[in-house]
């Protein structure tokens, strides 16, 4: 159980939230929502204790796990041992007793103490340690051979796989977890989901991903309103229930503002003439109405619609016999397949398996996509008329930083008014001087929603997107996955989000090992085949 009582915090001006009381209650699972800058991740951290509460206290259990977003901060150690570092008591109790062992002689002292140490071992299961650890990273996809590397050797979503083992390790009583499923492909989070189904502490995770929190939470924690409050219930639930209440407390707000701009009127009238009493009583009227005013919904909803110009031909693209290797390494096995217009891609399959290389594949040669990425064999025909609009998995080379959000824009259609070019940046919540912003200050889902805003300038009729839901909040990522259901155009789609598997896919490329199975039909009826398998 954790607890928290009369907690507060805010920035300058801005209040994230006041006076926040909640009970997260042993074996209940909770997704705590809100959108991008609400405090999701302000207060996970007061939680785990990183930060502190400016207001009030917080209770947590003796051992809880946390997923820690740091990438380097373990370089230095041994995959399985960063594993093992989650639970402190053991990590602590090995390190002292490895510690008297490199010792040349060994006093009585020593001895007794390592006594106490080995029970600490034991106590916290430290003689199956390593295999226990293992078993959490081999469902993590972490194959055996990484086990013994330094994680200074892995690559990026690797660290977060490990790191999630970690939060995992030593039986936590809670469990803390901030993006958990992020750079975790569709059967990681598979396996995730049901070991924290299988979970009897308390679970408290920020997720971006609506398909994880609905199979997961049986309660939604939700920042809004400058508070915090409990829904019943995965997320979906939770939005419906949030709507009634959100308008029940804005039609609360505005009769309280119309009785205020009475009475204010009233005020103005009288407050020279001989009703001084009854002048008196409105205002302080006013001053209780104004004091109680409730607290506006910091939820911003962006506007996606994608359009095309013009059609592409029927067949869009055609690819022969295209393949790829990295040194001796196979990222992509001979690939044939023609996609029709109007089709919608989506390409699944384990990290690592060759899914970004297949669309750099596609793209290879533009100019102004990726113009230095070369295929080892074979031929990728664009049809007639095929315009393309590119959304790259790194951001990082996709907008220039010297400049700002409404310069760069503005660039790729000078033809465009300025009010035009604000218009669709409001759309994407770049409302009036956040258009001024330089580049190089914007986030991640900020740099995610300039390039949404870019496609929808380009109105291209093909789009190829390659985790585009990386940095978005879950607004954003429902946004998108409407705009691509309605959008008439072709669309290749990298995701490990589910609900954009099912929602949008009418056609599955699967990864494994470089090769491709190109199944022409929506997920659906992959899973059905494989449950039928299965019984």
């Amino acid at each position: 159980m954790i607890s928290v009582s009369n907690v507060s915090m805010r920035y300058g001006a801005k209040v994230l939230f006041e006076d926040v009381s909640i009970t997260f209650v042993s074996g209940r699972r909770y997704g705590l929502t809100g959108p991008n800058g609400a405090g999701k991740s302000t207060f996970m951290k007061v939680l785990t204790g990183e930060l502190d509460a400016q207001k009030g206290n917080v209770v947590r259990p003796r051992k809880f796990g946390v997923l820690r977003q740091d990438q380097y901060a373990f370089d230095a150690y041994r995959v399985i041992d960063t594993v093992i570092m989650g639970n402190k008591p053991l990590w602590a109790a090995l390190e002292e007793r490895d510690r008297i062992y490199e010792k040349a002689e060994l006093t009585d002292e020593d001895g007794m103490r390592l006594g106490e140490l080995e029970g600490v071992v034991g106590e916290e299961d430290g003689y199956t340690a390593e295999s226990d650890a293992a078993v959490l990273l081999q469902g993590l996809d972490i194959a055996d051979e990484l086990h013994e590397r330094k994680m200074s050797e892995l690559q990026g979503g690797e660290k977060v796989r490990v790191l999630l083992a970690q939060a995992l390790f030593g039986n936590p009583q809670a469990l803390l977890l901030d993006e958990p499923t992020n750079y975790l492909d569709l059967e990681s989070i598979q396996w995730l989901q049901e070991f924290l189904l299988k979970f009897e502490g308390t679970l408290i995770t920020i997720s971006h991903d609506r398909h994880f929190l609905n199979a997961v939470c049986t309660h939604i924690a939700d920042i809004d309103y400058q508070t915090i409050i409990i829904y019943t219930g995965g997320y979906d639930e939770m939005v419906e229930a949030k709507t009634q209440i959100r308008s029940r407390l804005e039609s609360q707000n505005e009769q309280r503002e119309k009785k205020v701009a009475q009475l204010n009127e009233f005020i103005a009238r009288f407050a020279a003439g001989t009703r001084s009493s009854q002048v008196t009583s409105r205002k302080k009227e006013v001053e209780r109405l104004q004091s109680s005013e409730l607290a506006r919904s910091n939820i911003q909803r962006p506007f996606i619609k994608f359009e095309q110009i013009r059609p592409s031909g029927k067949q869009t693209i055609e690819v022969e016999g295209v393949s790829k290797k990295y040194g001796s390494d196979t990222a992509l096995k001979p690939f044939s397949a023609t996609v029709m217009r109007g089709e919608k891609v989506i390409l699944i399959g384990r990290n690592g398996q060759g899914k970004t290389t297949m669309l750099k594949s596609l793209l290879a040669g533009m100019s102004d996509l990726e113009p230095d990425f070369t295929t080892d064999g074979g031929v990728v025909k664009w049809g007639h008329e095929a315009q393309v609009g590119y959304f790259p998995q790194d951001h990082t080379g996709a907008i220039d930083h010297d400049t700002t959000v409404f310069e760069w824009l503005y660039r790729w259609d000078t033809k465009k008014t300025k009010e035009e070019i604000r218009g669709l940046l409001g759309q994407m919540l770049f409302s009036g001087d956040e258009g001024l912003k330089k580049t190089s200050a914007l986030s991640g889902g900020e740099a995610a929603r300039l390039l949404f805003c870019k496609l929808m300038l380009q109105k291209p009729n093909v789009l190829i997107l390659d985790e585009p839901t990386n940095h978005l909040d879950l607004e954003a990522i429902n946004a998108m996955n409407t705009a691509l259901q309605r959008y008439e155009g072709t669309v290749l789609l990298v995701t490990h989000d589910r609900d954009l598997i099912d929602d949008v896919g009418t056609r599955i490329w699967r990864f494994d090992g470089g090769a491709v199975d190109d199944h022409k039909g929506p997920y659906s009826e992959i899973t059905e085949a494989q449950s039928i398998a299965a019984r």
